[in-house]
């Protein structure tokens, strides 16, 4: 990326978009809400088992200019949800504050490891143990999302949930791959912490994006 492009992409009048779609949202509190998906290039946190590495580069995705990406978002749906990657790599006040004066409700999915920026109607805070989020969006977040590989992972959902407000609701979500192992794990895990909700990725039984 040339070093006038690198400008306008810190700033966040610019942003890698690696995709954007209209989608059914298939997981978490409004699963089952259609919605008009905004997946922004660029993340460091490594998930081993995260299923779009293609967007952990963020050279690999074009830098674009915010309000072609509100034009498009505001054709299809009032719901906008931003995803990655880790959206908040990047400064997502300009996006937000676009994408607010027409009217939109705006979600983030987001690992919380960066600095909280934007104007958010639902945070959904998936937090990762390579990178742990910021106080800021424990305080803030409206849903906690723990990703279930293996039992360690049970233990770590208890210490972020100690971490988050209140009224945050928590999920645990079976990572797809081992979701035959550990369904039934999260199962027997939620029946006796009831807490606990359980969340699938019902797209992937759907066949959509």
């Amino acid at each position: 990326m040339n070093k006038d492009l690198q400008i306008l992409v810190d700033k966040g009048e610019m942003l890698p978009l690696m995709e954007e779609f209209y989608t059914i949202q298939g997981e978490g509190f409004h699963k089952g809400t259609a919605a008009y998906f905004i997946r922004i290039g660029g993340c460091d946190v490594g998930c081993h088992w995260c299923d779009v590495k293609e967007s952990w580069n963020a050279d690999l995705h074009p830098p674009t200019e915010v309000y072609k990406i509100v034009e498009n978002a505001k054709k299809h749906s009032d719901t906008i949800v931003v995803t990655g990657g880790e959206p908040l790599t990047w400064d997502m006040s300009i996006l937000t504050n676009a994408l607010k004066a027409e009217g939109l409700q705006i979600h983030i999915e987001t690992s919380g490891a960066y600095k909280l920026t934007g104007i958010w109607d639902w945070i959904c805070l998936s937090p990762k143990k390579m990178k742990l989020p910021t106080l800021e969006v424990y305080e803030k977040a409206n849903e906690l999302k723990m990703i279930i590989y293996n039992k360690d992972d049970f233990r770590f959902a208890e210490d972020q949930a100690a971490m988050v407000n209140k009224d945050c609701i928590l999920y645990m979500q079976p990572e797809w791959s081992k979701r035959d192992k550990v369904i039934p794990e999260i199962v027997d895990y939620v029946m006796k912490n009831p807490k606990w909700k359980v969340s699938l990725q019902t797209h992937k039984y759907l066949n959509i994006p």
